[in-house]
This record gives C-alpha cells, structure tokens and sequence, in this order.
C-alpha cells in the first residue's frame, strides 16, 4: 500500500507539471519568417511571436512604402542582445523577409490628376484632350495604406516645344509625401478624337459602321477638317479608294450611288401646275441629290435632272417639260 501511495503521488507530480512545461514552451519568443509592418520602423514584436513587454522596442528601420527586404538573422540576434533578449527559437531560418504595407496610387489615376492640373494650369477646355505618357522609370505612387484621399498636383510645367512635362505630387494626409514630394516627369500631347478605317475602302463603296474606329490622335498630326463623328461616315460612300488607317475628310466621301449608267429609270418632269413621268436611260452615275444626264426616249434629247430616289430623276426644267408633254401628246 505504501509503494502504491508513492507512486500515485510521484504520477500526480508529473502531470501537475505537464501544463507548466507546455506554456513554458508555447511562451518561449520565437522568429517569424515574414513580416508585413505599416510605420517606419521594424520592431521587436514585429520579428518575434511571444516578444513580451518589449514588443514595442524599435531595432530597424523599415523598407520604403510598398517595398521588401531581408534582415539576416545575425543582425536580428545582436539587436535583440542589446534589449537583453538571448533565448528564443530561431526556427532555423537564416534571414526574415520584412514588407511595408501602402497604398498603391496607380500611373492611370496619376496620369488623370496631371491631365487636370495641365488643363487647368495652360487653359485647355477638356482634360480628357491630353494624353499622358510617364517615363518608363516612373512607377506607381505608394502612401500609407490607411490613407483614402486622392492624389493631387502640387506644380506642373510643360515645355510645349517638346511636350515634356515635370509634375510634383502629393497627398494631403501623407507623412511620407510632406516629407518628401515625388517628381513626375513624362511627355502631355494634346489629342483630338477622329474617324479612322478599320480596313481598306474601294472606290463607291459604302461604309459601314463595322468599317471605321473612333480614336484619338495628337492635335498637331490631325487635318483640321477630320471628321470627328461617327454618324457623320456610316452609310456615305468613298469618293476614292480609301487605305485601313486613314483618317477621314468630308471631301473623301461622297453619297453612295443609287443610280448607275446605262440604268433604265424613271424621269419625273415636274412643275408647281403639271407632273409628267417618263422611262429614260440614266447617261452617268449619281447620288440622291446629285444632277445626272438622261436620254428622254420619246424626243431622243438628253435632259439634266436631279437624283431624288433609286432609279428616279426629277426635271423641273419647265422647256424640258413642254418637248416632253408634246412628245407625249404624239404617241
């Protein structure tokens, strides 16, 4: 009975002392392989779980907003010597990655936000006219990542005889940037938006919306008569053989033909009093609106009129008129 009771006691000791062993344990400082931090300094809780009350210990200084870099775990130990911290488990890693968390202002919203200021700054009616290009060593803006304001061009200048531009950005509730401003540099052309072909267009042929794109082109390489709208190129016609690419004119196009030579058509002489109509031989091509020649079969005399429909030529010549009713009259 007496082994027993020793026994028993001996088995309760080490159970007792199991918890302590494992909060001894899971309390034991101990590195982490990657650390995202948000100030401008790493510190001791940052790179260790179970830092304790020196957690808050500040031992390096962070990368730049929205960077990366790797702290050997040498370093890591001899900083944290210096804050009396010797024991912890290291986890077999030779270096931690640290990140600085930010906000990423992207070139596109940059590039609006100069727009605007450029417009402002030299007096050009729409900022959606200019077309921003940074430098390829340009790179998105980084801030805080609490931060929700919108960026904002401090100054701009523009050299106009080389487009080139240098802005100055910042944030108003950005430490990083009142510290220290960033330097935007890149090239602003003013554009216009024309008609271009899609593909290549023949001779009278009629154009399609399917054939031409809406683009923007810099102001200076664009004919002041370009076409701008759409409506303004479907259903016309080309008045030549036009090339894909091509930037279009009113004086290239023309209304598509709805008569053609040697056509049979309707001649309609027509005066405020009598309406007399007529088979006839169209004598050339025409659009709705357009004069044309046609052969008047009865008195054999050509006659000039006006396209007024698909296979109709209205004369309103009152001599024309006469000959034709006579002729008319003798049949």
């Amino acid at each position: 009975m007496k082994r027993i009771a020793i026994f028993a006691l001996f088995h309760l000791a080490i159970v007792a002392t199991l918890p302590l062993a494992a909060r001894a344990q899971a309390a034991t400082p101990a590195l982490r392989a990657e650390v995202t931090v948000t100030g401008d300094l790493v510190r001791i809780g940052d790179v260790l779980d179970n830092a304790g009350v020196k957690a808050s210990q500040p031992i390096f200084k962070a990368p730049e907003l929205g960077a990366s870099g790797t702290i050997q775990v040498h370093r890591i130990m001899e900083a944290l010597r210096a804050h009396g911290i010797v024991v912890f488990d290291t986890k077999n890693l030779t270096e931690v990655l640290v990140s600085r968390a930010s906000r990423s202002v992207t070139l596109s919203d940059l590039g609006r936000v100069v727009a605007e200021a450029a417009a402002k700054r030299y007096e050009i009616a729409n900022a959606s006219d200019l077309s921003v290009t940074f430098d390829r060593h340009m790179n998105p803006l980084q801030v805080e990542p609490n931060l929700t304001d919108a960026p904002r061009v401090v100054s701009i200048v523009v050299d106009q005889r080389n487009n080139r531009f240098e802005a100055i950005v910042d944030m108003p509730s950005s430490i990083a940037l009142r510290r220290a401003p960033v330097r935007f540099t890149g090239s602003l052309v003013e554009t216009v938006e024309v008609v271009t072909l899609a593909r290549a267009i023949t001779r009278g042929e009629t154009i399609r919306e399917s054939d031409i794109m809406i683009e923007r082109l810099p102001r200076t390489d664009v004919q002041t008569d370009a076409l701008s709208k759409a409506e303004l190129v479907v259903t016309q016609a080309a008045r030549r053989a036009l090339r894909a690419g091509q930037t279009l004119r009113a004086a290239d196009l023309m209304k598509p033909q709805i008569i053609s030579r040697d056509d049979g058509v309707t001649i309609i002489f027509k005066t405020s009093t009598i309406t007399l109509t007529l088979r006839g031989k169209a004598l050339g091509n025409g659009a709705e609106g357009e004069p044309i020649s046609v052969l008047n079969p009865q008195s054999k005399r050509i006659v000039q009129g006006t396209v007024t429909a698909p296979g109709v030529v209205t004369v309103t010549d009152a001599n024309a008129l006469t000959t034709a009713a006579v002729n008319n009259n003798n049949r």
